[in-house]
């Protein structure tokens, strides 16, 4: 019983320090550029890394973390501790657990080894983001396969709010990869267009800016890569791609955990589970770099259309 006592204790401090650190970083994340993606560093240096093998790298700690915490069940009784949840599709959590790992698939390796190009990143974003994989999967994994999880979810199945959460979890992970898909295609072809370059350069005809993407996005041709995106909600908004994440982590939370309370900060910080604190630090942390990007389309693109939002259809 003492280990149970000691996970829920780590478990709870974990939870509680998820709730707060997020919205405190949000308000400097207007002001600092994290540093990879168009924000990356234009010099070279020891600290930078390619970008996708440490995309890859970073993004998938959140499953193995979430698989271990899962299958452990760390918040069980000592006499299920250790031992699997059900592996079935006809246990909720189970089910919840596979839409988690499924959106992981494509986020930590069908869409990095899809993308043609990605700039290199500093090497703090990496370190960074693998310290908040670990705490998120190790968070859901253990909600997931505990008690509470499982009383929440006795039968959920026979519940709307449920099916209506997984609904739009499903639609933000299709809206989510169509909406990549688009900026996916701009790299291809800029990249294409960089090979038919370096292909005249050779012959001895040079054009401007010969040099292709060979350099992983520096210089000329890491601007190249980037282009007024169209389609579906680039109609609306700048940022689909993260409106459409922040839609499965929505849904995710609304099918798996109850809601918090709010009561007060400190009801709040007792009863919010991993699932809504996912979702709510995905916003926190991604909303200013959204803006930001906004603001960098319009001041790199004359011609940017001046009725996109950034990344909330016709509010943000």
């Amino acid at each position: 019983m003492t280990n149970v006592h000691q996970a829920q204790a780590l478990y709870d401090t974990a939870r509680k320090g998820f709730a707060v650190i997020p919205p405190l970083l949000c308000l400097p994340s207007f002001v600092i550029d994290a540093p990879f993606g168009r924000f990356a560093p234009s010099s070279d240096s020891i600290f930078l890394v390619d970008g996708i093998k440490a995309w890859i790298v970073m993004e998938l700690v959140s499953p193995l973390t979430f698989l271990y915490a899962f299958l452990r069940s760390p918040l069980s009784p000592v006499s299920a501790a250790g031992s699997a949840p059900p592996l079935t599709p006809a246990n909720p959590p189970t089910l919840l657990a596979a839409l988690f790992l499924l959106h992981y698939l494509n986020r930590a390796l069908v869409s990095p080894l899809r993308t043609p190009s990605r700039s290199k990143s500093h090497v703090l974003v990496p370190l960074c983001a693998v310290l908040f994989n670990t705490v998120n999967g190790s968070l859901i994994g253990a909600y997931l396969s505990s008690p509470a999880a499982r009383a929440f979810l006795a039968g959920a199945f026979g519940r709307p709010l449920f099916w209506l959460g997984v609904g739009v979890w499903a639609a933000g992970l299709v809206g989510n990869i169509v909406h990549d898909e688009i900026l996916l295609d701009i790299r291809r072809k800029a990249r294409a267009k960089g090979k038919g370059k370096d292909k005249d350069s050779a012959n001895g005809t040079q054009q401007d800016g010969g040099d292709g993407d060979n350099n992983n996005g520096k210089t000329k041709s890491r601007q190249e890569h980037y282009a007024v995106p169209h389609g579906l909600l680039y109609r609306y908004i700048s940022y689909p791609n993260y409106f459409c994440e922040w839609m499965e982590w929505l849904g995710f939370a609304l099918a798996a955990a109850p809601l918090p309370s709010l009561a007060s900060s400190a009801a709040f910080l007792n009863t919010v589970s991993p699932p809504w604190l996912f979702f709510l630090s995905e916003v926190f942390l991604m909303l200013p770099r959204a803006w930001k990007g906004h603001k960098w389309y319009h001041s790199r693109f004359p011609d940017y259309p001046k009725e996109r939002k950034a990344v909330v259809p016709f509010v943000f």
